[in-house]
């Protein structure tokens, strides 16, 4: 009976040997020193999702992977890369779905015009109920 007891312990402490204990990144919860570059990357932190949790920026997330994004994204800026770039490279790297600013693709254009589609079929319906009041 004891043995199940310390199976199932260490089955729920599995989850605290999950993280790592290397250090994290430089940049990771350094700011930059330039303002300016700082405040670039602060912009871009808050557009890309963190993988690992997937409903926060790295800006927010405390995982360890969006500590290295942040790192990454710092790194890149101070070495004079734009950010549009290093966000373009993400996209390509991850996926569209790493940004939370949604791109113009084709792919996504029944998503832009779907919305617009149910407007106007709202109206239409709207329109042949007043008709049919009228006539009626």
């Amino acid at each position: 009976m004891s043995r199940w007891w310390l199976a199932l312990a260490l089955a729920c402490a599995a989850p605290v040997w999950a993280d790592s204990n290397l250090p994290s990144a430089d940049w990771a919860d350094r700011q930059l020193p330039n303002p300016g570059q700082e405040a670039a990357a602060r912009r871009l932190m808050d557009e890309i999702r963190c993988l690992v949790c997937q409903g926060q920026s790295v800006s927010d997330s405390d995982a360890e992977l969006a500590g290295d994004m942040r790192a990454l994204i710092r790194s890149r800026i101070a070495a004079g890369e734009r950010p549009d770039s290093i966000r373009k490279w993400l996209i390509q790297r991850y996926g569209d779905w790493i940004s939370y600013r949604p791109t113009a693709a084709p792919v996504t254009w029944p998503l832009w015009l779907a919305p617009l589609a149910m407007l106007a079929a709202g109206l239409l319906i709207i329109r042949r109920r007043i008709r049919m009041r009228r006539a009626g």
